[in-house]
């Protein structure tokens, strides 16, 4: 069976390629037998992984959804009013309405119920000037997600969170490298969760990681990790309630090698993203598409485009034009959509269609697709010629 690489006329969200490195770690793993969770691998990965960002304390863990379902259940410890309860809405965290699935199921999962906050529609981000209406007394934290890889308005929300004694989620699954006023994603709010899947700039196979600067919530992230148990302890001596969310020495081995080429893929992937801003600045005009701010570097998670007057084009013929092209076959993807009104999953919460009027816009009118480390000049080339010819045939 070939490879990816082998279909060059396919763009894929991402590619899994297996350098020397991450083989040669893979191989030491083997020889020694015995492959643990948090075991030597992890601990190595983790240390490096804090190194390239300066996160103090790091956590490994099985995926993004875990280090988000992690980071929410430390606040049973560390934030002095929450309670558990049998009632999710004595105790809540805040969230952008428009995301992958995994910001709100984490938050449920945990045991919080997740007030949804609308977005902005040019950056896909929460909107912090909704955020202060939502909070109520019980209200424990914020989840700040920094959706395809564009920084949220951090200053602004932690200055609400400080105000209001609320601990800080950064959800930066797609946001490794991303800084906003000069500092990293990850080191503005009392935490961030990371996802190291193949689509992301960091691959360990699956994974993910939960880095801080606050020991304490470090320690409680520890333990949740392993079905609450106490740090140290040989015996089964379960402080909290927690999971199996750990990662395991070979998806570690992996995750190293990525982290020792993470800037020259950070930089490929930027390079991609810049020149596919360049190609489609005669497009602005019809689809909103990645912007980078003058205080923010934003991470090369993804490419999106959100019509602007759905009445000229049509968003499912763009997906299935995309998708199914003779020049480039770009596997496109829709932009997530409000999980509240829009995913059948959240429906038994009670939101109603036009409650979330931008969230559900860009659900309906957005697409996006990836532009990876491995993407070559001719398929970018003709994923810019895909774009200019479903826009210049195929207006109402």
């Amino acid at each position: 069976m070939g490879s990816l690489a082998d279909e060059p006329n396919t763009l894929y969200f991402g590619e899994l390629r297996f350098s020397e490195r991450a083989k040669a770690n893979i191989k030491e793993v083997l020889k020694r037998n015995y492959v643990i969770a948090a075991g030597p691998e992890v601990e190595a990965y983790q240390r490096e992984w804090g190194h390239i960002f300066g996160y103090k304390h790091n956590v490994a863990l099985s995926s993004g959804t875990s280090a988000d379902i992690v980071a929410c259940k430390t606040l049973f410890d560390v934030h002095p009013k929450a309670r558990r309860s049998l009632n999710l809405a004595d105790n809540e965290i805040i969230v952008p309405a428009l995301s992958f699935v995994a910001s709100g199921q984490s938050i449920l999962e945990a045991g919080f119920k997740p007030v949804f906050v609308d977005v902005e529609r040019e950056t896909l981000t929460i909107n912090p000037r909704k955020i202060e209406e939502a909070i109520t007394d019980k209200t424990r934290g914020i989840m700040a997600v920094h959706l395809m890889g564009k920084p949220c308005e951090m200053d602004t929300i932690m200055d609400i969170a400080n105000r209001h004694d609320l601990y800080v989620i950064e959800d930066a699954c797609e946001a490794h490298g991303a800084t906003y006023k000069g500092k990293f994603i990850g080191k503005w709010g009392h935490m961030a969760a990371f996802s190291s899947y193949i689509a992301h700039l960091i691959c360990s196979v699956e994974g993910g990681m939960l880095s801080t600067d606050d020991g304490r919530i470090a320690e409680v992230a520890a333990s949740i990790r392993n079905h609450g148990r106490k740090h140290g302890s040989m015996y089964f001596d379960h402080e909290r309630l927690g999971g199996n969310y750990k990662m395991h020495d070979l998806e570690a081995a992996v995750g190293r090698a990525a982290i020792e080429n993470f800037w020259e893929t950070f930089n490929v992937r930027k390079q991609n993203i810049y020149w596919m801003m360049e190609a489609t600045k005669d497009l602005q005009g019809v689809a909103h598409m990645n912007i980078e701010g003058p205080n923010e570097v934003i991470c090369p998670h993804a490419y999106t485009i959100t019509l602007k007057d759905p009445a000229q084009y049509d968003i499912a013929q763009l997906y299935t034009f995309m998708n199914n092209n003779p020049v480039l076959n770009i596997k496109a993807k829709r932009n997530f959509g409000a999980m509240p009104t829009q995913h059948r999953a959240f429906e038994f919460m009670g939101h109603k269609v036009g409650e979330f009027p931008e969230a559900e816009y860009v659900g309906t009118y957005g697409i996006h697709f990836g532009l990876h480390q491995y993407t070559t000049p001719e398929q970018l080339e003709k994923a810019s010629e895909v774009l200019h010819k479903f826009f210049a045939e195929n207006k109402k």
